[in-house]
């Protein structure tokens, strides 16, 4: 213990005296760990949100919307078709549906007091779908109450109250849309994400009333499954009917709906974030390896600078293990040196776009750091380093010390 105690005041000596070239092969180990710890913890966290948000559906929701299957949001986001009466009949009609909750969304302009700001508006048949809102999906009021059937009352997201607007939006205030008059009497919790949170809500009659939208139809449809019933059996029968309703609509049963179970959306994300992890693996493992190459070339540099020492030190009896482990501690404490101050930058920068994240972008989602990333990459780094150092220090312990003396004469 004390000769390996003595092993490091000497690596630490002389990386001391050589602190410029020291620091600089350090910073390339530190650009490898940062990538490392700040994007796989990143990615964790949307991972985490995204299961969070599925498991909010209880995993007993079904989602159907207009779009291709292998591409379901897309339909989503770009809106065009519609789920119309008769498909959301026949949803109903599906062995093993208990409960269907239609939606329909747009932007339209809004005006409170004085100003005017584009909003998303959503209806959402208050009567059918209360039960599912609040026991599945977690809708809770922050403030104020729900509103009542047949009035011109809606409740907002979080958003909507500090950040569209420029005065604060309160209950029991008036905001006009389409040209309409509404009274504010809810604001919900948080939903979790931005999205939901900048939306208005209001029963689905308002709001097909004030769009125009064809009474009956829908944009998507979440679909409560009965207990004990298979999500994928339910899926397929809601696929059948759908495909025969559409048959006798256009003479064609081809599917125009995505039929989305909460496992394959699971899926789906599950796909995406292990690419986008391997990708950050490559560049992640590139980083690291030009910084190995840094290590050792700065170790064999040190080899040859202090030849004369080595040999002083071979003649007065020290074993090539011991100089051989005197320059794979030096090595070793280069990349330890680096994973560590790469895990700090990655965990600081990881934890400033969480905290960006929860004023900006569309979602909420928190880095994921976990204690075995963070030991993962301080021993990573720590054997690269060590890994790196090998060959010069071999070269250094097979130094004779005679030619090493006789070198400098």
């Amino acid at each position: 213990m004390a000769q390996m105690k003595e092993y490091f005041k000497i690596a630490f000596r002389n990386l001391k005296t050589r602190s410029l070239r020291s620091w600089l092969t350090i910073f390339g180990i530190v650009i490898g760990v940062f990538l490392i710890v700040s994007l796989l913890s990143l990615s964790q966290g949307v991972q985490s949100t995204i299961d969070e948000q599925l498991n909010a559906l209880g995993g007993e929701m079904i989602i159907v919307m207009p779009g291709d299957e292998s591409n379901p949001f897309m339909g989503m986001m770009m809106g065009g078709d519609k789920l119309e009466r008769e498909d959301v009949e026949a949803i109903k009609r599906s062995r093993g549906v208990e409960q269907v909750l239609t939606m329909s969304y747009r932007s339209s302009v809004m005006r409170y007091r004085e100003e005017s700001k584009t909003v998303f508006i959503a209806g959402i048949p208050w009567k059918t779908g209360m039960d599912i809102l609040q026991r599945f999906q977690g809708w809770s009021l922050n403030q104020g109450r729900w509103p009542i059937l047949g009035r011109r009352e809606v409740v907002i997201g979080q958003q909507v109250v500090n950040e569209i607007f420029k005065d604060e939006v309160k209950i029991n205030t008036e905001a006009i849309i389409k040209g309409r008059k509404f009274e504010i009497v809810g604001i919900l919790d948080s939903l979790g994400s931005k999205s939901d949170d900048s939306f208005i809500y209001m029963d689905m009659d308002l709001f097909q009333d004030i769009t125009g939208e064809k009474k009956g139809s829908a944009q998507v449809a979440m679909v409560k499954i009965e207990e004990g019933a298979s999500e994928d059996k339910v899926a397929e029968a809601i696929k059948e009917n759908l495909a025969k309703t559409r048959k006798r609509k256009v003479g064609t049963d081809v599917a125009d709906f995505a039929v989305i179970t909460s496992s394959k959306i699971s899926g789906i994300t599950g796909d995406i974030m292990g690419i986008i992890e391997f990708a950050i693996a490559i560049f992640a493992g590139i980083a690291i390896l030009v910084g190995a190459i840094g290590i050792m070339n700065t170790m064999f540099t040190s080899v040859r600078e202090r030849t004369r020492e080595i040999g002083i030190m071979k003649a007065i009896g020290a074993k090539n293990s011991a100089v051989l482990t005197i320059f794979l501690v030096e090595a070793g404490i280069i990349g330890l040196g680096g994973g560590i101050g790469g895990m700090i930058l990655g965990i600081a920068f990881a934890k400033t776009i969480e905290l960006y994240g929860q004023v900006h972008p569309l979602f909420y989602f928190s880095a994921s750091v976990t204690p075995g990333l963070i030991i993962f990459s301080v021993a990573f780094s720590f054997f690269v380093g060590s890994l790196a150092g090998f060959f010069p220090a071999r070269r250094a312990a097979k130094l004779k010390p005679v030619e090493a003396l006789r070198r400098f004469e």
